[in-house]
């Protein structure tokens, strides 16, 4: 089993590796586009930099990691990225095994394993990032079919924790994917936001951990129903939808 993982706006900063080297990441055939993609952030000045990422003047700091992308230390791409999910997903306290079952979708590198070295640097699936030529495409555009590629050598069943966003510029046809709802008190399911990545954290972490084999989204569903949470998994569907009672309640508790 592949879980993949969405990256996340918000990143640790440093690193005790050595600087980007794209020979060893993981799917090198991606790697002319990275590269490509890479050269482009560089080449950025600041003030245009500033509207392209959509950064405030004062996260000028974050577009400055991008000058020196080739340069600055290294972090497994598990450790580089924070945030609700990766709260949740506590990457330190995973075992060996449950970090070869992660990846990350990500809009600068495509697809990455737990384990890929990666700098610091700012860039989402929605920019509009110029060439030298001054067409600004969209990343989808850019990645075109290649994450999609990439994904199709991948022999696990793959579980999609992927946001929207991400799961476009690459999408993969043989997949779970998980839905977050909160049940009403009128007993109707709406859609969860705000927690929508812990509980994908939660559930990355508990699937991760699993030591039996997973090929299919029923066995995704049963992992997690032993691991005590609601799923919903209607007939020939891939789609599992996660049910809980409150947003503000973890699963695990």
């Amino acid at each position: 089993m592949l879980i993949i993982l969405p990256p996340s706006e918000t990143k640790a900063a440093g690193g005790d590796g050595s600087p980007l080297d794209f020979a060893t990441l993981s799917f090198p055939m991606l790697n002319p586009t990275r590269e490509n993609i890479a050269s482009d952030l560089i080449r950025l000045h600041l003030s245009e930099a500033l509207g392209v990422l959509g950064v405030s003047r004062k996260q000028q700091r974050l577009v400055e990691y991008n000058k020196v992308l080739l340069s600055s230390p290294t972090l497994p791409a598990l450790l580089r990225f924070t945030g609700v999910l990766y709260d949740a997903l506590s990457a330190p306290s995973l075992s060996p095994a449950a970090w070869r079952r992660l990846a990350v979708g990500d809009a600068l590198f495509g697809l990455l394993m737990a384990s890929d070295r990666i700098p610091m640097y700012r860039l989402s699936g929605n920019t509009k990032l110029p060439r030298p030529n001054g067409e600004t495409p969209t990343m989808k555009s850019r990645w075109g079919q290649e994450i999609s590629a990439a994904l199709a050598t991948v022999d696990e069943f793959i579980v999609d924790l992927r946001s929207g966003v991400y799961q476009q510029l690459g999408k993969v046809s043989r997949a779970a994917t998980l839905r977050v709802e909160k049940r009403q008190p009128d007993g109707k399911l709406k859609v969860v936001s705000h927690f929508n990545k812990h509980y994908k954290g939660v559930a990355a972490r508990m699937l991760a951990e699993h030591d039996g084999d997973i090929t299919s989204a029923r066995d995704v569903a049963d992992v997690l129903r032993n691991a005590g949470m609601e799923i919903q998994l209607d007939a020939g569907s891939s789609e599992l939808r996660l049910i809980v009672e409150s947003p503000a309640t973890s699963p695990m508790t």
